[in-house]
Protein backbone atom coordinates (compact mmCIF):
# COMPACT_ATOMS: atom_id res chain seq x y z
CA UNK A 1 0.00 0.00 0.00
CA UNK A 2 1.35 3.41 -0.97
CA UNK A 3 2.08 5.64 2.02
CA UNK A 4 0.03 8.84 1.72
CA UNK A 5 2.05 10.86 4.23
CA UNK A 6 5.84 11.21 4.17
CA UNK A 7 7.68 11.93 7.43
CA UNK A 8 10.79 14.11 7.54
CA UNK A 9 12.83 15.06 10.59
CA UNK A 10 16.38 16.18 11.36
CA UNK A 11 19.45 14.55 12.79
CA UNK A 12 18.97 15.92 16.30
CA UNK A 13 16.12 13.41 16.75
CA UNK A 14 18.72 10.68 17.45
CA UNK A 15 16.62 8.04 15.64
CA UNK A 16 18.64 4.86 15.04
CA UNK A 17 19.38 4.38 11.35
CA UNK A 18 17.69 0.99 11.14
CA UNK A 19 14.49 2.39 12.64
CA UNK A 20 14.48 5.34 10.23
CA UNK A 21 15.02 2.99 7.28
CA UNK A 22 12.32 0.58 8.40
CA UNK A 23 9.71 3.31 8.80
CA UNK A 24 10.78 5.39 5.80
CA UNK A 25 11.70 8.44 7.88
CA UNK A 26 13.82 10.93 5.97
CA UNK A 27 16.49 12.54 8.15
CA UNK A 28 18.04 15.90 7.19
CA UNK A 29 21.47 16.56 8.69
CA UNK A 30 22.32 19.65 10.69
CA UNK A 31 25.78 21.10 10.15
CA UNK A 32 28.72 21.14 12.54
CA UNK A 33 31.89 23.21 12.26
CA UNK A 34 34.93 22.08 14.27
CA UNK A 35 37.80 24.51 13.89
CA UNK A 36 37.87 25.31 10.17
CA UNK A 37 36.18 22.08 9.02
CA UNK A 38 32.44 22.04 8.35
CA UNK A 39 30.45 18.85 7.75
CA UNK A 40 27.08 17.18 8.14
CA UNK A 41 27.02 16.20 11.79
CA UNK A 42 26.93 12.47 11.00
CA UNK A 43 30.44 12.79 9.52
CA UNK A 44 31.98 14.03 12.78
CA UNK A 45 32.99 11.19 15.13
CA UNK A 46 31.96 11.79 18.74
CA UNK A 47 35.44 11.07 20.09
CA UNK A 48 36.96 13.63 17.72
CA UNK A 49 34.37 16.24 18.69
CA UNK A 50 34.82 15.61 22.43
CA UNK A 51 38.59 15.93 22.16
CA UNK A 52 38.27 19.17 20.20
CA UNK A 53 35.93 20.60 22.83
CA UNK A 54 38.25 19.66 25.70
CA UNK A 55 41.12 21.37 23.86
CA UNK A 56 39.10 24.55 23.37
CA UNK A 57 38.81 24.24 19.59
CA UNK A 58 35.98 26.49 18.35
CA UNK A 59 32.81 24.50 17.66
CA UNK A 60 29.73 25.91 15.94
CA UNK A 61 26.43 24.38 14.86
CA UNK A 62 24.15 25.35 12.01
CA UNK A 63 20.77 24.49 10.55
CA UNK A 64 20.54 22.57 7.27
CA UNK A 65 20.35 24.77 4.17
CA UNK A 66 16.93 25.01 2.54
CA UNK A 67 18.02 22.93 -0.52
CA UNK A 68 18.63 19.93 1.76
CA UNK A 69 14.95 20.01 2.65
CA UNK A 70 13.87 20.71 -0.91
CA UNK A 71 15.50 17.54 -2.26
CA UNK A 72 14.06 15.43 0.56
CA UNK A 73 10.59 16.83 -0.08
CA UNK A 74 11.00 16.33 -3.84
CA UNK A 75 11.90 12.68 -3.27
CA UNK A 76 8.72 12.24 -1.23
CA UNK A 77 6.65 13.74 -4.04
CA UNK A 78 8.35 11.47 -6.58
CA UNK A 79 7.48 8.48 -4.41
CA UNK A 80 3.79 9.38 -4.48
CA UNK A 81 3.27 11.15 -1.15
CA UNK A 82 0.16 13.32 -0.93
CA UNK A 83 1.43 15.32 2.03
CA UNK A 84 4.64 15.76 4.03
CA UNK A 85 4.94 16.25 7.78
CA UNK A 86 8.33 17.72 8.64
CA UNK A 87 9.08 17.72 12.39
CA UNK A 88 12.13 19.45 13.82
CA UNK A 89 14.25 20.63 16.71
CA UNK A 90 12.78 23.41 18.86
CA UNK A 91 12.89 26.84 17.27
CA UNK A 92 14.18 28.06 20.65
CA UNK A 93 17.40 26.17 19.91
CA UNK A 94 17.82 26.26 16.12
CA UNK A 95 16.60 27.92 12.92
CA UNK A 96 16.04 24.52 11.28
CA UNK A 97 12.29 25.11 10.91
CA UNK A 98 13.00 28.32 8.97
CA UNK A 99 14.99 26.38 6.37
CA UNK A 100 12.24 23.77 6.18
CA UNK A 101 9.56 26.43 5.59
CA UNK A 102 11.62 28.05 2.83
CA UNK A 103 11.82 24.72 1.02
CA UNK A 104 8.18 23.84 1.69
CA UNK A 105 7.03 26.92 -0.19
CA UNK A 106 8.51 25.42 -3.39
CA UNK A 107 6.76 22.04 -3.13
CA UNK A 108 3.53 21.22 -4.95
CA UNK A 109 1.85 19.22 -2.16
CA UNK A 110 0.99 20.26 1.41
CA UNK A 111 4.03 20.36 3.70
CA UNK A 112 3.34 20.74 7.43
CA UNK A 113 6.45 22.09 9.17
CA UNK A 114 6.19 21.39 12.90
CA UNK A 115 8.28 23.02 15.63
CA UNK A 116 8.46 20.13 18.08
CA UNK A 117 9.68 22.36 20.94
CA UNK A 118 11.81 19.31 21.76
CA UNK A 119 15.14 17.77 20.75
CA UNK A 120 16.89 14.41 20.95
CA UNK A 121 14.95 11.21 21.60
CA UNK A 122 11.95 13.17 22.85
CA UNK A 123 11.66 14.44 19.29
CA UNK A 124 12.66 11.03 17.95
CA UNK A 125 9.97 9.03 19.74
CA UNK A 126 7.31 11.49 18.57
CA UNK A 127 8.52 11.22 14.97
CA UNK A 128 8.53 7.41 15.20
CA UNK A 129 4.92 7.47 16.43
CA UNK A 130 3.95 9.71 13.52
CA UNK A 131 5.74 7.44 11.05
CA UNK A 132 3.97 4.37 12.42
CA UNK A 133 0.63 6.13 11.99
CA UNK A 134 1.56 7.11 8.43
CA UNK A 135 2.62 3.55 7.63
CA UNK A 136 -0.76 2.28 8.81
CA UNK A 137 -2.46 4.48 6.20
CA UNK A 138 -3.56 7.40 8.39
CA UNK A 139 -4.57 10.67 6.77
CA UNK A 140 -2.39 13.77 7.25
CA UNK A 141 -4.82 14.95 9.91
CA UNK A 142 -4.65 11.58 11.64
CA UNK A 143 -0.86 11.60 11.65
CA UNK A 144 -0.80 15.17 12.97
CA UNK A 145 -3.14 14.17 15.78
CA UNK A 146 -0.83 11.34 16.85
CA UNK A 147 2.19 13.61 16.59
CA UNK A 148 0.62 16.43 18.58
CA UNK A 149 -0.36 14.12 21.43
CA UNK A 150 3.14 12.67 21.69
CA UNK A 151 4.85 16.05 21.51
CA UNK A 152 2.67 17.46 24.29
CA UNK A 153 3.06 14.48 26.62
CA UNK A 154 6.78 13.74 26.20
CA UNK A 155 9.32 14.86 28.79
CA UNK A 156 13.06 15.26 28.31
CA UNK A 157 15.65 15.72 31.04
CA UNK A 158 19.31 16.55 30.50
CA UNK A 159 22.25 15.97 32.81
CA UNK A 160 25.47 17.83 32.02
CA UNK A 161 28.84 17.18 33.64
CA UNK A 162 29.69 20.87 33.45
CA UNK A 163 27.72 23.99 32.59
CA UNK A 164 30.71 25.36 30.68
CA UNK A 165 29.60 24.28 27.22
CA UNK A 166 26.01 25.48 27.60
CA UNK A 167 27.41 28.81 28.75
CA UNK A 168 29.73 29.00 25.73
CA UNK A 169 26.77 28.49 23.44
CA UNK A 170 24.71 31.15 25.19
CA UNK A 171 22.29 28.64 26.73
CA UNK A 172 23.04 29.62 30.34
CA UNK A 173 24.35 32.73 32.11
CA UNK A 174 28.00 33.15 33.15
CA UNK A 175 27.18 33.57 36.85
CA UNK A 176 25.14 30.37 36.98
CA UNK A 177 27.83 28.48 35.11
CA UNK A 178 30.51 29.66 37.55
CA UNK A 179 28.36 28.73 40.54
CA UNK A 180 27.83 25.22 39.23
CA UNK A 181 31.54 24.66 38.69
CA UNK A 182 32.58 26.19 42.01
CA UNK A 183 30.22 24.13 44.16
CA UNK A 184 30.36 20.88 42.13
CA UNK A 185 26.62 21.21 41.56
CA UNK A 186 25.46 18.86 38.84
CA UNK A 187 22.27 20.19 37.27
CA UNK A 188 19.34 18.25 35.90
CA UNK A 189 17.85 20.38 33.15
CA UNK A 190 14.57 20.09 31.27
CA UNK A 191 13.33 21.32 27.94
CA UNK A 192 10.33 23.50 28.77
CA UNK A 193 8.39 25.53 26.23
CA UNK A 194 11.15 24.86 23.73
CA UNK A 195 14.06 26.17 25.83
CA UNK A 196 16.45 24.68 28.39
CA UNK A 197 15.51 25.30 32.01
CA UNK A 198 16.66 23.95 35.37
CA UNK A 199 14.63 21.04 36.73
CA UNK A 200 16.69 19.99 39.79
CA UNK A 201 20.27 19.79 41.01
CA UNK A 202 22.43 17.51 43.10
CA UNK A 203 25.88 17.46 44.59
CA UNK A 204 27.84 15.00 42.49
CA UNK A 205 26.99 12.75 39.56
CA UNK A 206 25.22 9.98 41.48
CA UNK A 207 22.72 12.26 43.21
CA UNK A 208 21.99 14.22 40.06
CA UNK A 209 21.30 11.09 38.02
CA UNK A 210 19.13 9.66 40.80
CA UNK A 211 17.07 12.86 40.62
CA UNK A 212 16.74 12.46 36.87
CA UNK A 213 15.56 8.85 37.23
CA UNK A 214 13.09 9.64 40.03
CA UNK A 215 11.66 12.57 38.05
CA UNK A 216 11.22 10.36 34.97
CA UNK A 217 9.57 7.58 36.99
CA UNK A 218 7.18 10.04 38.59
CA UNK A 219 6.23 11.45 35.19
CA UNK A 220 5.62 8.00 33.69
CA UNK A 221 3.49 6.70 36.56
CA UNK A 222 1.81 3.41 35.65
CA UNK A 223 1.24 4.37 32.02
CA UNK A 224 2.76 2.56 29.03
CA UNK A 225 5.76 4.57 27.86
CA UNK A 226 8.71 4.66 25.52
CA UNK A 227 11.90 5.48 27.42
CA UNK A 228 15.26 6.50 26.06
CA UNK A 229 18.66 7.39 27.39
CA UNK A 230 21.08 9.17 25.09
CA UNK A 231 24.61 10.23 25.89
CA UNK A 232 27.70 12.01 24.65
CA UNK A 233 30.81 10.05 25.69
CA UNK A 234 29.01 8.59 28.74
CA UNK A 235 28.00 5.10 27.58
CA UNK A 236 28.45 3.19 30.86
CA UNK A 237 26.31 5.61 32.85
CA UNK A 238 23.67 5.66 30.13
CA UNK A 239 23.25 1.89 30.40
CA UNK A 240 23.05 2.12 34.20
CA UNK A 241 20.35 4.77 34.00
CA UNK A 242 18.30 2.73 31.55
CA UNK A 243 18.63 -0.32 33.81
CA UNK A 244 17.29 1.78 36.70
CA UNK A 245 14.35 2.94 34.61
CA UNK A 246 13.60 -0.64 33.53
CA UNK A 247 13.53 -1.77 37.15
CA UNK A 248 11.14 0.97 38.25
CA UNK A 249 8.74 1.44 35.35
CA UNK A 250 6.00 -1.21 35.02
CA UNK A 251 4.98 -0.62 31.40
CA UNK A 252 7.84 0.08 29.03
CA UNK A 253 7.00 -0.49 25.37
CA UNK A 254 10.28 0.61 23.79
CA UNK A 255 13.59 1.14 25.62
CA UNK A 256 16.50 2.73 23.78
CA UNK A 257 20.09 3.64 24.57
CA UNK A 258 21.69 5.82 21.90
CA UNK A 259 24.54 8.17 21.28
CA UNK A 260 23.09 11.63 21.11
CA UNK A 261 23.51 13.66 17.96
CA UNK A 262 26.84 15.45 17.62
CA UNK A 263 24.90 18.73 17.51
CA UNK A 264 23.52 18.16 21.00
CA UNK A 265 26.92 16.97 22.18
CA UNK A 266 28.45 20.19 20.92
CA UNK A 267 26.13 22.20 23.17
CA UNK A 268 25.99 19.95 26.23
CA UNK A 269 29.60 18.77 26.29
CA UNK A 270 31.29 15.44 27.03
CA UNK A 271 29.64 13.54 29.86
CA UNK A 272 26.13 14.72 28.98
CA UNK A 273 23.18 12.37 29.33
CA UNK A 274 19.54 12.77 28.33
CA UNK A 275 16.50 10.90 29.67
CA UNK A 276 13.24 10.80 27.72
CA UNK A 277 9.83 9.53 28.85
CA UNK A 278 7.18 9.45 26.12
CA UNK A 279 3.70 8.12 27.00
CA UNK A 280 2.39 5.80 24.31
Amino acid sequence: MRQRVAIVTDSTASIPLDVADQLGISVVQLELKVGEEQNDERRVPHAQLAQAMREGTPVATGEPPAPAFFWNYSDAVANGAEAIISVHISEGLSRTCDSARTAAAEIGIPVYVVDSRLVGLSLGFSVIAAAEAAASGATPQGVMSVLDRRLRSTMQLLYVDTLEYLQRGGRIGRAQAFLGQALSIKPVLALKEGIIDQQAKGIGIDRALKKAVSTAVQRAGNNPVDVGVEHFEFADRAKQVLDELRSQLPQIRRATVAETSAILGAHAGPGALGVTVSPV
